[in-house]
């Protein structure tokens, strides 16, 4: 509330600059914070409709409920269906104009499925919990309350904006090559990207966020011959499955460790025999303890920050893997698709450095770095490595995959301030 008030003084500053020099932009800020009672009832209906990736209709709905806030305001939207990868599809929408193309980037889906018990919007005061609300809902209603605001300054008719909210982020599809094809279309077409994930803030500060990390999951199954344990060691029997998964995930512990690399064991299982299911989410195992393991079983991920160290750490891994113990055998492999890194860039500084004129001007304080180690991947990472990226211009909140997920619905006025004046001056060509 503090921060609220604090815009809607300076927006009653008879001697302003932002109103003397940019009435456009002190329209906007008016919109917003006119608005924020309809954008808190949006946001409450996009989270009382489920939307969990797997919930395919509930993901259409939300696209038809976003599609309605769009459309008015002069959007072409379209839904990319996709299910061919197993999931809903994508809503596309876009808004021609001389501009430079703006890119923006968030999502439909949520990880709260409909059988899990936290499913409604509640609000106290400033504060309100939802399924979804900051990761991704509250992100998507950023981009719809800034959209509105350029349109009420005029700044919407020239615009040039695409906007791209995917419907299985949280669970991509398979391929991902099909599943993230017309976001990575639309981020080489873009001058810019903005992605509405939620805002980075630590001691009441917010962070730009220039960089993320890439996830991709990893599966490890070792081998080994079995017969009664006497033998362990010996030229015949070797050492079993279970000490060789030991030595290599040790191996990855010793010898791997760098700046900006995370390797999480999440799961693992040995015995005789061991098994994963389908979704790799599930082990099982049994054996004897005279028994030396026939199979040992370890799933975790892989998170980097760049392409450059991404390749090089896994060739240092698949090295560390074929180092067999005697009479045992292993096999790396990593899934399919995964998040790329949003690695960090001089064009995604130069970003920031422009937000931080939009907070200069707007009266709000200027955002540094936030450390990419301490932030999840997003789907930013598609489109970085051709266009200019900022992340994080979402609501501020906390508890993001968690019953009791919540947000600031203070922070709804100031990043959509934010975005409407940094979306017109980076297509206007603006400073």
């Amino acid at each position: 509330m503090r921060l609220l008030m604090t815009a809607l003084l300076l927006l009653a500053l008879p001697g302003a600059a932002l109103a003397q020099s940019r009435p456009a932009e002190q329209t906007m800020m008016q919109t917003v914070a006119q608005e924020h009672d309809r954008h808190i009832a949006l946001l409450e209906r996009l989270v009382n409709r489920n939307s969990g990736t797997l919930n395919l209709e509930g993901v259409r709905a939300v696209g038809d409920m976003v599609r309605e806030e769009l459309e008015p305001l002069g959007f072409e939207v379209r839904w990319v269906d996709m299910s061919e990868t197993g999931r809903a599809g994508h809503l596309v929408a876009t808004h021609a104009g001389p501009g430079r193309n703006a890119l923006l980037i968030g999502h439909l889906d949520t990880v709260f499925e409909v059988d899990n018990p936290f499913q409604r919007f509640e609000r106290d005061g400033a504060r309100a919990t939802g399924p979804g609300i900051g990761d991704d809902k509250g992100g998507v209603v950023v981009i719809i309350a800034a959209l509105r605001a350029m349109q009420a300054a005029g700044t919407l008719a020239d615009a040039n904006v695409t906007v791209v909210l995917t419907g299985d982020e949280e669970r991509i599809g398979a391929p991902a090559s099909i599943a993230r094809r017309d976001l990575v279309a639309a981020g080489q077409a873009a001058a810019f990207a903005l992605e509405f994930e939620n805002l980075a803030v630590e001691d009441e500060a917010d962070f730009g966020t220039v960089a993320r990390r890439s996830s991709t999951n990893w599966t490890l199954t070792t081998s080994g011959r079995t017969g009664h344990s006497s033998g362990v060691f010996n030229d015949t029997l070797g050492y079993g499955a279970i000490y060789e998964l030991a030595r290599i995930l040790d191996g990855f512990r010793r010898d791997l460790p760098e700046p900006n690399l995370t390797y999480n064991v999440g799961v693992v299982a040995g015995g005789t025999p061991a098994a994963i299911d389908a979704e790799g989410f599930s082990v099982t195992a049994s054996g004897k303890t005279n028994i030396v393991a026939s199979t040992a079983i370890a799933r975790g991920d892989l998170r980097t920050l760049t392409r450059e160290q991404d390749e090089r750490v896994r060739t240092r891994m698949q090295a560390i893997v074929a180092d067999h113990l005697p009479r045992t055998g292993a096999e790396l492999v990593f899934a399919e698709g995964g998040y790329p890194p949003m690695a960090p860039s001089e064009g995604n500084r130069a970003l920031l450095a422009r937000l931080n004129a939009v907070n200069r001007d707007l009266g709000l304080p200027e955002m540094a770095e936030y450390d990419p180690a301490r932030r999840g991947a997003a789907d930013s990472g598609f489109v970085a490595q051709d266009v200019d990226t900022l992340g994080g211009l979402g609501v501020a909140g906390g508890n993001a995959h968690a019953d009791g997920e919540w947000i600031d619905l203070d922070s709804l006025v100031r990043q959509s301030q934010r975005a409407a004046v940094l979306i017109s001056r980076l297509s206007l060509g603006s400073e």
